[in-house]
């Protein structure tokens, strides 16, 4: 069966998203097999979103043909960084991590992995150097080095479903932002953290928050800068198409930080998939109350528009 979650519901307190992240909990708990699809740019274009219709159907069929009551969840995710070797498949509860898969991989997966725990091994990521074969991700070199923060849910969670992201504590920050801390503290813990920008200068983020705060003026803005005009710069594209939440979440509590009700995100024309995601998170955190007036209940209302570039250098 494909990914089927709790519908959307308006939440006015802390209490109710942790309600709902309490419930979002109990019906992934009943799931025994995952196939986690990645639908990032380099994935999809090879054809990755075919192969997810095809594992739902799979799904489906076998529900339906073996009368088993096996729960099988078929979901989407975002860029893994191993784009070279896309299509990426991961089979849980055991993150078999299959790449280079078509459309024939499909039932032979399903029949192979999902249902009799057998691995294909024609589909497991083979070292160029040793040749020797890995069957989850953290047994390949790529990966080996790497401590992923910003992209770590990434290649887990589906972008397209904020329950999803409610249930990796998203929105967390937010809360407890709004509830406890006020805007210069936000600051304070932001430069004890040194967070800083990513675009190669290194800015500090704190500073760059805390004088914005302190200037003067009645409407200030918060800006997210998603347009890299840098080529082949693509870690600010991963982040929008695989966990587009994280990028709003971000917004709204760096515009409490300073006292803005407006947010704006800049992102290039040309990533038709992160301003897909981006509209349909906005579109979900509209309706769940995390975005609008009064956001909370905390007395603080603040919005966020999309602005979309042309593939020009003129964002700084």
């Amino acid at each position: 069966m494909a990914n089927k979650m709790a519908d959307l519901r308006t939440l006015s307190n802390p209490k109710d998203i942790a309600d709902w992240r309490a419930e979002i909990e109990e019906e992934k708990s009943k799931i025994e097999k995952s196939v986690r699809v990645c639908i990032g740019t380099g994935c999809s274009a090879k054809g990755s979103n075919r192969l997810y219709e095809l594992f739902c159907e799979a799904a489906q069929e076998y529900e339906e043909q073996s009368g088993r009551k096996i729960l099988i969840e078929a979901k989407c995710v975002g860029c893994h960084g191993l784009c070279e070797q896309g299509p990426i498949v991961v089979i849980q509860p055991d993150d078999v991590l299959y790449r280079g898969v078509e459309e024939p991989d499909v039932e032979e997966i399903f029949r192979e992995t999902i249902v009799s725990e057998r691995i294909v091994d024609r589909l497991l990521y083979e070292d160029p150097a040793t040749e020797k074969k890995a069957k989850n991700e953290e047994d390949i070199p790529f990966y080996k080095a790497q401590k992923r923060i910003v992209l770590a849910e990434n290649g887990r969670i589906d972008p397209r479903r904020i329950e999803e992201y409610i249930l990796a504590d998203g929105y967390t920050a937010l809360t407890k932002a709004l509830g406890s801390v006020g805007g210069d503290a936000i600051i304070d813990e932001v430069e004890k953290a040194g967070l800083r920008g990513r675009g190669g200068g290194g800015f500090s983020t704190a500073r760059k928050w805390r004088s914005c705060r302190e200037a003067e003026g009645d409407q200030k803005y918060v800006i997210c800068n998603g347009d890299e005009g840098d080529p082949g710069a693509f870690m600010d594209r991963s982040i929008m198409e695989g966990n587009p939440h994280s990028v709003i979440e971000g917004l709204i509590i760096g515009g409490y930080a300073i006292g803005a009700s407006h947010g704006y995100i800049y992102v290039r024309n040309e990533y038709p998939l992160a301003v897909e995601h981006l509209t349909l998170a906005i579109d979900q955190a509209h309706s769940c109350g995390f975005l609008g007036q009064n956001i909370l209940g905390s007395g603080f209302s603040f919005d966020i528009r999309i602005n979309r570039g042309g593939g020009a250098f003129v964002c700084g």
